[in-house]
This record gives structure tokens, C-alpha cells and sequence, in this order.
């Protein structure tokens, strides 16, 4: 053993020296806690080239981080159908904190050149992001419903099934401006009661009615937090649309993608999607 390795070994033991109670043969592990077997062996390239594992592993994590903000989204939409909005706005910080991590998987993918791609592109088959049922889950439950987006799953019943059931239920937004209602505000009753399932139309009066919460914040102080806690999360969710539409540019060009879509301009017209749209308007009118 080398001087430095013995020097290692000694703080190593200068470390451990008074952990008394450090579990040597725990009834559970870390590994099996997290269930890391199972987890760690479903990274599988379908071809031998070195980048796909990258490529695996950045829509694999991904999907994690979509499971949890499903998680936390449904939550703070079930806190406010109760007027319960202090554990729904934390719910929502999280979600936008989540979004940021994804947001920064895109600088880890544009490491990949449009040469590393190529190389194992044919092993995607026809699967593409586009066939996310998670991600299709998150835009209905935010807002983007689009009855014939559905279809895309219908061959996995499970998930078309849950999908059908979330686009033919209220929105986040859809359940904010029942609470709104519920608080007094005036709101149309083709806003607070109407078919789930199509996408929601911007309203002038609930434009005034965000004004009003705007104008007043001291009055309004929880639905003007609310407010710009869903802002932060749209303007998460543009900055991630954005990031994967310049990622696909860079990599692929203007080629179409591996779903059938067609690749770049497909990404750029989700960018003019809004959410939220009277929490944007209102910023202009005020």
C-alpha cells in the first residue's frame, strides 16, 4: 500500500471514529429503499453506440421528475378545490423548482452532435416524446386540452383510459377560477361550468377580475401569490418548450421526428400556447 493510500485509510478511520451508531446490517438498505436494482437495470441502449445510454438516461430521469410534478400538481389542484391554498402554493414552488431541473437536462443532451445522434437514431424506431402519456397528463392537467391528443395513446388502454379521464376533468386553472368564484368574485357561468374537455377561452371578465386581485394586493394577497405561483409555472414550461425545441434544432435540424410530427416547426407552434392567458393579458391592460 502506497503513503498516499495509507493516508486515505487514516482519515477514513479519523471519519468513522466515534460513529457508534452507524447501522453496519440494516433490515433495510439505501439500495433496497430506493428499489436502485430494479431502477438501474432499465437503462438499455438498443444499439452498442456509446451515446445512446446518455440519450436513455436524460428522458428516463425526465419522466421521473414529470411523475413527480404530476404528484404535486394534482395535490395543490385538490387543495384548492378545498380553499386550502397555503399547501397548494408550496406544492406549486416545487413544481417550478422541478421544471428548472429539467429545464438543465437540455445543456447535458446538446453535448450529443447531430453526428452522435445519427449513429443510433434508427434504434428509436417509431417511439418519441410525443407518445409521453406523464407529459400529456401534465398539459391537460394545466390546461392544454386537446380532445384528439388522446388518440395518441389509445393502443395502451391504462393510460388512455387515466388521459381520458383527466382531459374531461377541470383544469389547475379551471379549479382557480371556481375558487375565485367561490370567494365572490363575478365570473360568467360559461367559465366556472363547461365542457372540461375543450380548450379553455380567454375572458375579458376574468381578465378584470385578475386586474382587481392585481390593483389590491393587500386585500388579495393569497390569490395574487396563487397568481404568480401559476405564472411561474407556465413561464417554466415555455422556457422548457423553448429548450427542446432549440435542442432538437441543434441536433436534428429540420428533419421530422421520430413520431411522425414535424420535428422543429411542431415544437415552435407549442410555443405560442398559453395556459394561464388571462394572468398574461392582464399585465398589458393594467
Amino acid at each position: 500500500m502506497s503513503d498516499h493510500d495509507n493516508k486515505n485509510a487514516s482519515q477514513s478511520a479519523l471519519i468513522l471514529k466515534g460513529e457508534k451508531n452507524v447501522h453496519w446490517n440494516q433490515d433495510i438498505s439505501y439500495g433496497q429503499y430506493l428499489d436502485l436494482e430494479p431502477l438501474l437495470s432499465c437503462q438499455r441502449p438498443r444499439s452498442d453506440v456509446h451515446d445512446e445510454m446518455l440519450f436513455v438516461i436524460i428522458h428516463q430521469v425526465s419522466e421521473l421528475w414529470l411523475k413527480q410534478c404530476l404528484h404535486e400538481a394534482h395535490a395543490a389542484a385538490n387543495n384548492i378545490m378545498v380553499d386550502e391554498l397555503r399547501p397548494a402554493l408550496k406544492m406549486l414552488t416545487r413544481v417550478a423548482r422541478i421544471q428548472e431541473q429539467m429545464i438543465q437536462a437540455w445543456e447535458v443532451l446538446v453535448t450529443m452532435t447531430p453526428a452522435d445522434y445519427i449513429s443510433f437514431r434508427d434504434s428509436l424506431g417509431q417511439s418519441s416524446g410525443f407518445q409521453s402519456y406523464q407529459y400529456r397528463e401534465l398539459e391537460f392537467l394545466l390546461g392544454n386540452k386537446h380532445p384528439g391528443l388522446v388518440e395518441v395513446h389509445r393502443s395502451h388502454l391504462k393510460n388512455y383510459q387515466h388521459l381520458t379521464n383527466v382531459l374531461n376533468a377541470p383544469s389547475l386553472y379551471d379549479y382557480c377560477l371556481k375558487l375565485l368564484s367561490r370567494r365572490g368574485f363575478s365570473l360568467p357561468e360559461k367559465v366556472i361550468n363547461r365542457d372540461w374537455s375543450e380548450p379553455y377561452v380567454a375572458s375579458p371578465e376574468v381578465e378584470a377580475v385578475w386586474s382587481d386581485i392585481y390593483r389590491d394586493t393587500n386585500q388579495y394577497w393569497d390569490l395574487y401569490e396563487l397568481a404568480e405561483k401559476l405564472i411561474d409555472t407556465e413561464y417554466n414550461f415555455h422556457k422548457w418548450r423553448f429548450s427542446h425545441m432549440k435542442t432538437v434544432e441543434r441536433i436534428i435540424g429540420c428533419k421530422a421526428g421520430t413520431g411522425g410530427t414535424t420535428g422543429v416547426s411542431y415544437l415552435k407552434k407549442a410555443l405560442d400556447l398559453k395556459f394561464f392567458p388571462e394572468l398574461w393579458s392582464v399585465r398589458t391592460t393594467m
